[in-house]
Parts: structure tokens; sequence; C-alpha cells
């Protein structure tokens, strides 16, 4: 039954999937590094601990993710490996000094690969690598953190691809108290991405609330990203709305782009926990077609702690390239960790990991069991008689003749 499922899902994705175009491709630079200060913002929420996230997306056929170019359409493989790492360590009782770095290397080749890609034809392959350090004081609740971004140009074939360049420096920032943060990053002397972000909802993961209104509050972002249209400025807006519907288990999330194209996408959650280790979605995003209902992209997803498998979903479609109609699976693990609980990205409740201290006191040992000798073992008196002296009991002899009162 599983394989049977599998070959329908494999053959719905080939028959209705969607060709990446090159221009999907070229701009995916600028998504992989908003995509890893999105991380980052949600792991310097507690500012201390760590944080490991390892994954590698894997589509099954070569027809699935097509690519589409002006010699036409061809068969390959879009891929994604990415990783992110954040530690920390504690200079005193508040103050704690972090590093992280986040990775992405991403593209289409025309053969699958894991390590060394085949460099075909239309081959677009680049990388994003984000690095650099955080400061946190928990008395305060607040952080800082800054660092690099590197965007390099691996492979683009200059047959369908514009001229690129192979590699860009930007530098970003953030600082965030209490629930208010604010991120940027630069390229030179201006800002490519400006982020506000209002983290409303209380978590007792950071020592908020388990439960009540405050757990309701919404959790809001606003992005201003900065683009060029024929060389004029042409920036916009997008705002991110995630919203607490039961038990902090189960979330909506919204994402509207302004001024002028208004709704992006809707994402329903369920959560198998309020750790968020593992989730099933559901999802609906709006394409560029701008033609109605009919350029809804509908689709979900089953996110598990060490796979997940998706189909249209909208976070599929935004970082795999605008890929539609196609079944993605992902290996991967994603995990935070403070003092002894660990928590999935964005969680408001950790999974704590019980331990049982078997140590044993030896002295105190050894006393009960002396205790336990003494109590036992029989004396004799001078009559000859065995007597077993009872620690800790007294007996008072009462006079039959007098009356108790």
């Amino acid at each position: 039954m599983n394989k049977i499922f599998l070959m329908l899902a494999m053959a719905a994705g080939v028959a209705f999937a969607g060709p990446i175009p090159t221009e999907a491709l070229t701009q995916g630079g600028l998504v992989m590094r908003d995509r890893q200060l999105r991380d980052i913002g949600l792991v310097m929420r507690g500012g201390r601990g760590g944080f490991v996230d390892i994954g590698y997306t894997y589509t099954p056929s070569s027809g699935q993710l097509p690519l589409k170019s002006k010699y036409g359409v061809h068969d390959g493989f879009a891929f994604r490996h990415h990783y992110g790492i954040f530690g920390s360590w504690m200079l005193d009782s508040t103050d704690h000094l972090g590093f992280l770095t986040w990775f992405d290397r991403a593209g289409w080749d025309s053969q699958d690969f894991f390590f060394f890609p085949h460099y075909g034809d239309f081959a677009h392959i680049s990388s994003a690598l984000t690095w650099g350090f955080s400061y946190t004081n928990s008395a305060y609740d607040a952080t800082f953190a800054l660092g690099l971004q590197h965007q390099n140009l691996e492979l683009a074939s200059r047959k369908v691809y514009p001229n690129e360049s192979d590699s860009l420096l930007f530098y970003w920032a953030h600082a965030r108290y209490k629930n208010v943060s604010v991120q940027a990053s630069f390229y030179r002397n201006t800002f490519q991405t400006i982020r506000l972000s209002l983290d409303l909802e209380s978590r007792s993961l950071y020592g908020g609330a388990t439960s009540g209104f405050k757990t309701f509050l919404p959790n809001l972002n606003a992005t201003i990203y900065r683009r060029k249209t024929n060389g004029d400025d042409d920036n916009f807006v997008r705002l991110n709305w995630e919203q607490n519907l039961y038990k902090q288990i189960l979330y909506s999330e919204l994402t509207f782009d302004f001024p002028d194209n208004g709704f992006r996408s809707a994402t329903l959650k369920y959560y198998l926990g309020s750790a968020r280790l593992g989730a099933i979605e559901a999802s609906c995003i709006r394409r560029h077609e701008r033609a109605g209902a009919k350029d809804l992209l509908w689709g979900g997803a089953i996110d598990l702690f060490f796979v997940r498998l998706g189909y249209n979903a909208a976070f599929d479609y935004e970082n795999m390239f605008h890929a539609k109609g196609t079944f993605l699976a992902e290996i991967k693990i994603s995990l935070g960790k403070i003092g002894n609980s660990f928590f999935g990205r964005g969680a408001a409740q950790s999974a704590p990991m019980e331990t049982t201290d078997r140590r044993y006191d030896l002295k105190k040992f050894l006393k009960v069991q002396s205790e336990q000798q003494n109590i036992s073992t029989p004396t004799v008196d001078a009559q000859g008689n065995k007597v077993i002296e009872a620690k800790g009991i007294r007996y008072e002899k009462v006079d039959a003749t007098q009356g108790g009162h």
C-alpha cells in the first residue's frame, strides 16, 4: 500500500508539475538570504542555548521539476541543501555570548547528486553563507547580533542566464528587547531588507504564560524589500501575521504584500505538540499571474522530526524556485535546546528531557545497614537469656492499682 501511495504521488507530481522559470533561479540568492535571517531572528528570540538545522531536499523524478528556458523545457532536478548552527556559552549568570552560521546551496542541474554536481548545460548553482556573533542579557531580556552574508554563484550556464556577479558581500544586524526586534541587511551603503517584529504571543519557553489570553496575542512582522524595476526603486512591504487558534498547537499564518499585490499566502498548521517537533499543514499561495481564484495554489505537508513530505505547500513554492505540482521530500533535523529543554523553531513550550540520578550515598547506605544489624542482633544478659534491644521504642510501667485520670 505504501509503495502504491508513493507511486501515485510521484505520478501526480510528474503529470501536473509546472516548469521552473530561469528568472526564479537568478532570484534565488535573495530568497536564501532572507530565509536565513528569518530563521536567525526566531533563534535569537531566546538568544542562549543552542540550535541545529540540517536538511536535504529530494525529488524522485527528473520530470518533476523541469527547467523552462528559451530553448524549451529540460528535465532535471531542483535541489536545496542547507544547515544552520547556533551555540552560546555563559559569561556569567546573566550574560551569554553566541556564534551562528547558516548555509544554503541550491539550484538546478540535469542530474541528481548528493555532494558533487553534474554541471549540465543549463545548470544554475549558487550558495549563501551567513555568520555572526550574538550577545544576550537574560536579566534585561535583550539580544544583539551582527555579522556578514556571502552570496556566491558557483555555476550559471551563459546560454540561458544573464550575467551575475560570482560573489557578493552583505552585512546584517539584529536587535531585540523583550517582544520587539529589528533586523536589517545592507549591501555597501544601501539596505536590502529591514524587518520589524512584534512577538506578542506569551510563550512559557521564554518565561511567559502557559495559558490565558496572552497566549492568543498575535505575532506580527513587516519586512521592507528593496528591489529595482527598469532601473527605478520599486520597494514593497510584506506583512506576516501568525495567530494561535487553540492551545498553542493550532496556528494560522497570513502573508500580505503592499502596496499593490495584496494577499500572498495562508497556512493552517496543526503541531503535534507545543514544542513544535512535528506538524501537519495545509496552505494556499497566490502566484504571479494574479488571475483570480485559478491563481491560488493549494497544497500541504507532513512535517516530522526527521523527514518532511510536501505537495504544493506554500513554503516549498517560495523556497524551491516557484515549483508547483510537485511532490517533495526533505530529510532533515531541526532542534533547539535551552538547559534540559528541547524544542522546534518558534516553539511556545519545550519538551523536557527527563533524567534520573541513580548515584548512591555510600555513607548513608552503610549507616542504615549498621542500624539494621544492631536492631536484629540479640545480646545475652547475666542469666544467659537472649535479649533483643529495640532502639527508639520506649516502654513505661503503669501501676494497675492506680486509676488513670
